[in-house]
């Protein structure tokens, strides 16, 4: 495992119930914090928000299956509900009887999915540039990724995803260290399979397979009204735009919402500086 640029942990293992390898770091002690990534990063994402609260939480965040220091099954269904399913078992697994939850991107599905249906389990929600219900919007340059051969040969012959996002997903420029981390997992054509299907399983027609998951995830999150929400959102995000944070706000009204407007679609890299107070004020309320 090579040393990658801030990110000094060393990263734990769970078996999934179809026996893959899910990492996940577990870092610090003290009420629990769960980070969720999404498409294309990986815990990566998260460590200097791990390096931060570390000593006052116990800091986790893991791996999907077909990302970061996970194994890369290659004929793996990569669906949202296998995603919501190995999340949910790891949580059982780690007895987190109750959690915080960070989400971003794609684990705005995946970490809602879990939290409808344990709400029970849901200390307060921390939304990140993210959906967890159905929204027919697709910014273009994603769409083509999904095309027939072509997409496969960009997403994972190419790169052509989890490369540019660490200049399209960003304001400010990332340092070349940090690139190489956000990239580390993904530097084959096998090792990229779940860039590319993660892509592949948004769902914008009711006959996807994913369909009937997100539709369910969205029903769910009645069942957090009365959660505490944090919303830190990038607004110069060209996946998701100020209509998803606008859909958030609408949907919890009470959500405590800022917005950097010279942020993009990694708003922890653009902007973690200023979300840090707002956060750690939202954590101690939380617990």
């Amino acid at each position: 495992m090579p040393l990658l640029a801030e990110y000094p942990f060393t990263p734990q293992s769970f078996r999934t119930a179809d026996s893959h390898h899910l990492s996940y770091l577990d870092e610090g002690s003290g009420p629990a914090v769960v980070m969720v990534h999404g498409n294309p990063s990986w815990s990566y994402l998260y460590r200097n928000v791990v390096s931060a609260l570390k000593a006052n939480y116990r800091c986790i965040a893991p791996d999907h299956l077909g990302c970061g220091y996970s194994d890369k099954p290659q004929d793996y269904p990569y669906q949202l509900r296998n995603h919501i399913d190995n999340f949910t078992a790891l949580l059982d697994h780690l007895r987190i009887e109750r959690c915080v939850l960070i989400v971003h991107d794609w684990g705005g599905a995946i970490g809602m999915g879990w939290a409808g249906q344990h709400p029970e389990r849901v200390a307060g929600l921390v939304v990140l540039n993210t959906a967890a219900f159905h929204a027919n919007l697709l910014a273009l340059r994603i769409a083509i990724c999904r095309w027939p051969v072509l997409g496969a040969l960009l997403v994972r012959g190419l790169n052509g995803f989890a490369w540019p996002a660490t200049f399209m997903a960003v304001c400010k420029r990332m340092r070349a260290e940090v690139k190489a981390g956000f990239l580390a997992p993904y530097n084959s054509w096998a090792n990229r399979v779940a860039v590319h299907r993660f892509v592949r399983d948004i769902p914008l027609k009711p006959t996807h397979p994913s369909w009937a998951t997100l539709s369910t995830v969205e029903a769910s999150l009645e069942r957090l009204q009365d959660k505490p929400m944090l919303i830190c959102w990038g607004g110069k995000d060209f996946c998701f735009n100020d209509y998803f944070y606008a859909e958030w706000q609408r949907r919890f009204p009470n959500a405590q919402s800022y917005y950097f407007p010279n942020a993009g679609h990694y708003v922890l890299e653009d902007a973690l500086p200023e979300i840090l107070p707002f956060l750690t004020v939202f954590l101690q309320s939380c617990h």
